[in-house]
């Protein structure tokens, strides 16, 4: 058996976080067994379908990398791939389901007969589970297709999965109790049930469901704040699924390779920003120097920021620094342009060290009788300096830490010597020492 997973999408509104780990945990799967993963669009909602959020499910899976083997822009053989365009293909299994006799009108619509027994499925992340149909008081028998003709989505989800040959139905847990409804739907059309599977919710750190409006939850947004797909493929699949493995940084071929359904938690999943944001470090700091430099390269053009030359060498200097590309403009910016801003609580740390000044000042008299510039010469000398009053290396570094750069922390200090180059360093420790004498 080829296995045949699908994503099934409405329309609706962006990317949720939770539809694109649906599609991964599908993507994944088929990937993983040599199957075929199918995209289809449930678009029949016209009042709330847009083509702003049909792009925005595309652009968030193409950024994700889950391509698609079958459907929009790619076609295949189970095509319409948008349910709008196949109300022929539901007509016609309609027409099948009213000769079973399953199928009477009520009030102009039409209501699918539940046979009044238990249904026990056996669910891929949740076991077996069992619903009473006995009574028809809680189990009603439900609309499959309203009075204006359009049909309902437990009927026409069915017939796609059917007509498109799907194996393996994975999807979230809210779906759980509608899988009965379609169990016996299936059967009374004469059609071969895939397996489904359940997976957990997603929810916010402090256990409330997660929402569209929540940090975190629109795919699109991870782009522009500065994460890599890579990273946020890693991070969403450990949402509800284990490696059985301390690891927890994955490429995605590692995650084809150890994706299993039966590796999908029973419990909700939480959602952690600044997990993701670590995660997203990680892949970082896994980058080359070239590669991290162009990924960063938009956001510091879009800062408004110069890009020297020596940009590589700039980028590589903070790569180990920041957790998002979107940080990377700030950490770089005293790099890029001499109009640096001094942090008031460094200058006033530097302030309560009386001698800070007059060391400063022979460390720039140090760096000036330096021949042939280099972050190794740079710290050299102040070692020098530091040796000659009888202090050690580390009492000098942060004052000259506040000169070049105006901030406590930031990349090695030999990186920024080597950088700035020994005028520009100079000058800076000439302007901090003006503004510590002036106040």
């Amino acid at each position: 058996m080829t296995v045949r997973t699908r994503f099934a999408p409405s329309p609706t509104g962006y990317l949720h976080v939770g539809g694109a780990r649906t599609a991964l945990f599908n993507w994944l799967f088929a990937r993983s067994q040599g199957g075929t993963f199918v995209l289809r669009v449930e678009d029949t909602d016209e009042a709330r379908n847009s083509d702003a959020a049909r792009q925005a499910i595309f652009d968030g899976m193409n950024w994700l990398g889950l391509d698609w083997d079958e459907g929009p822009g790619v076609g295949g053989n189970c095509g319409p791939y948008f349910q709008s365009e196949r109300q022929g293909i539901y007509d016609t299994w309609f027409e099948k389901l009213q000769g079973t006799g399953r199928a009477y009108e009520d009030g102009g619509a039409w209501r699918f007969r539940f046979e009044r027994r238990l249904v026990t499925m056996l669910d891929l992340v949740c076991g077996e589970v069992t619903i009473d149909y006995r009574e028809e008081s809680n189990t009603p028998d439900m609309v499959i297709r309203r009075s204006d003709g359009s049909y309902v989505f437990h009927f026409v989800n069915v017939v796609d999965d059917l007509e498109m040959a799907i194996t393996h139905v994975i999807r979230g847990e809210d779906h759980l109790m509608n899988t009965p409804k379609h169990l016996q739907l299936i059967e009374a059309l004469g059609g071969v049930a895939p397996q489904y599977a359940h997976i957990p919710l997603i929810l916010n750190s402090d256990g409330s469901k997660m929402s569209k409006r929540d940090a975190g939850a629109a795919v699109g947004d991870y782009p522009r704040q500065g994460f890599l797909a890579a990273a946020v493929v890693n991070f969403i699949a450990l949402l509800g699924w284990s490696p059985k493995t301390d690891a927890e940084i994955f490429t995605i071929d590692d995650l084809v390779a150890r994706f299993s359904l039966e590796a999908v938690n029973r419990a909700p999943a939480r959602f952690d920003m600044e997990k993701c944001r670590w995660v997203n470090q990680q892949h970082l700091a896994k980058l080359s120097d070239v590669a991290f430099a162009s990924q960063a390269e938009p956001f510091v053009r879009e800062a408004g920021l110069p890009l020297p030359e020596n940009f590589t060498a700039v980028a590589a200097a903070v790569r180990e620094k920041v957790r998002l590309l979107g940080e990377v403009p700030d950490a770089v910016t005293f790099l890029l342009t001499d109009a640096i801003e001094l942090d008031a609580e460094v200058i006033a740390k530097v302030r309560a060290n009386a001698a800070a000044a007059g060391l400063l000042e022979k460390l720039a008299l140090a760096f000036e009788g330096i021949g042939e510039w280099s972050g190794e010469a740079a710290k050299a000398a102040l070692n020098e300096v530091a040796a000659a009053a009888a202090i050690k290396p580390g009492q000098l570094m942060f004052p000259m830490r506040a000169a070049l750069t105006g901030r406590a922390h930031g990349p090695d200090l030999g990186d920024v010597l080597g950088l700035l180059g020994k005028g520009r360093s100079v000058a800076r420790i000439a302007g901090f020492i003006q503004v510590l004498t002036r106040g």
